[in-house]
């Protein structure tokens, strides 16, 4: 089952009465170009006295536009900050790491062996000094 209205050919009353639609179309945007031009709706004082008011909206404009502008490179400049404090942590984590291996007792008794050091076998002895009386 297809379309059949496609089909069939319009009547000639339709196609006057969409020709005579099309027209009143036309003829009535013709009049308000006519009007605008002209200044039936709008006079040359009007737009005179709304040339303040449309150049605050551009304004706004401009504003609203550069406050985009504003925002993404901001978005851009805390994404770069970000990257960076990732890279610098690692490097703390690593650098800590190593700090933790190099401060460890064998790690220290290789490095200062080279000196000539030794570790010692006997534990440490306090030495107490007694106070004499003078009189």
């Amino acid at each position: 089952m297809g379309n059949t209205y496609k089909k069939q050919p319009l009547s000639e009353k339709v196609q006057q009465e969409m020709q005579d639609s099309v027209e009143a179309k036309a003829s009535a945007t013709e009049e308000f170009v006519h009007k605008v031009l002209t200044g039936g709706r709008v006079s040359s004082w009007t737009v005179v006295n709304s040339i303040p008011f449309l150049l605050f909206f551009a304004f706004l404009g401009i504003v609203y536009i550069a406050n985009r502008h504003y925002a993404e490179n901001t978005v851009r400049k805390i994404s770069n900050l970000n990257g960076e404090v990732k890279v610098l942590s690692w490097e703390f984590k690593t650098l800590k790491a190593d700090l933790m291996l190099k401060s460890t007792q064998s790690e220290i008794l290789a490095q200062v062996d080279t000196l000539g050091l030794k570790e010692l076998v006997v534990p440490p002895r306090k030495i107490i000094v007694k106070k004499e009386n003078k009189k």
